[in-house]
């Protein structure tokens, strides 16, 4: 073939380079998507278990080194701030959730709060209730006023219609006065298999998961957005609803969207029937 020596062994030397440098840049475009598709939220880790169920196998470490060299950085984080109006005279209920943040039942135990976000100069209440089984917001309300109508009772009735509850369901919250009020009590009280649960006076880990979903949502979203409107911040909200409902991997469920686990339980479920 009159190929000299040399040349022989450097092709030899050489032969899988380009094929190595092609994998590489297949694996970077794919990176660039999952980026892309999580709302430039996933980090190394996550990209990782997302690149894990299309069979690539590669360690965490080596995913950020090439984020690196693309310029890929998750959203950076700011400090989140909560607060809890419990300076009230309705009666309070018991912690019966008392931190059990699992459960292997849809319907059986949901956890609720609210946060404020800022809209020009104003604020906006923002109400969720998340279900524990497979963390789903199941019910969310958008509010210009802390009123028990415009917050935790329209964020209920969202929650009722999209899902039910079993027999012996566990409503969770804060302290705060939209949630002890009548409006609610009686709703709860009303109806024999709900139970409702309140955190220790000052104690937000008695309601982390719902506090955690707020951190979550501001630093990875709200947070790049300058609201001026809340049907702008409404329709953000939305957007990021679904896409976390649908989309979004979690670490407390091994790496499964809400939507997944919700159809894994309810699999488990009909085969147990």
């Amino acid at each position: 073939m009159r190929v000299s020596k040399n040349a022989y062994y450097n092709w030899r030397r050489n032969k899988d380079s380009a094929r190595t440098k092609n994998s590489v840049i297949l694996l970077k475009e794919r990176i660039r998507v999952i980026f892309k598709d999580s709302k430039e939220i996933y980090g190394s880790c996550r990209i990782q278990k997302m690149l894990e169920r299309e069979n690539l196998n590669y360690c965490r470490s080596y995913i950020a080194i090439l984020m690196k060299e693309m310029g890929l950085k998750s959203v950076l984080k700011r400090k989140f701030v909560n607060t809890t109006d419990s300076r009230h005279g309705f009666a309070l209920a018991k912690n019966e959730l008392d931190r059990a943040f699992s459960s292997s039942t849809i319907g059986e135990k949901w956890v609720s709060d609210i946060t404020y976000i800022r809209v020009n100069d104003n604020w906006n209440y923002l109400t969720t209730i998340i279900d524990l089984a497979d963390r789903k917001v199941v019910g969310w309300a958008l509010s210009e006023d802390m009123t028990v109508q415009n917050t935790v009772l329209k964020a209920w009735i969202h929650a009722r219609r999209n899902r039910t509850i079993s027999n012996n369901f566990i409503f969770h919250s804060d302290r705060g006065v939209q949630y002890a009020a009548n409006t609610m009590t009686n709703i709860f009280s009303f109806n024999r298999n709900i139970t409702q649960s309140m955190s220790r006076k000052g104690n937000c880990w008695d309601n982390a998961v719902a506090e955690s979903f707020f951190k979550t949502i501001k630093h990875e979203w709200l947070y790049r957005f300058k609201f001026t409107s809340y049907l702008q911040l409404f329709d953000k909200i939305s957007q990021y609803i679904t896409w976390y409902n649908t989309k979004r991997i979690h670490s407390s469920l091994d790496y499964l969207t809400p939507l997944e686990m919700e159809l894994k339980l309810k699999h488990i479920i009909k085969n147990a029937a």
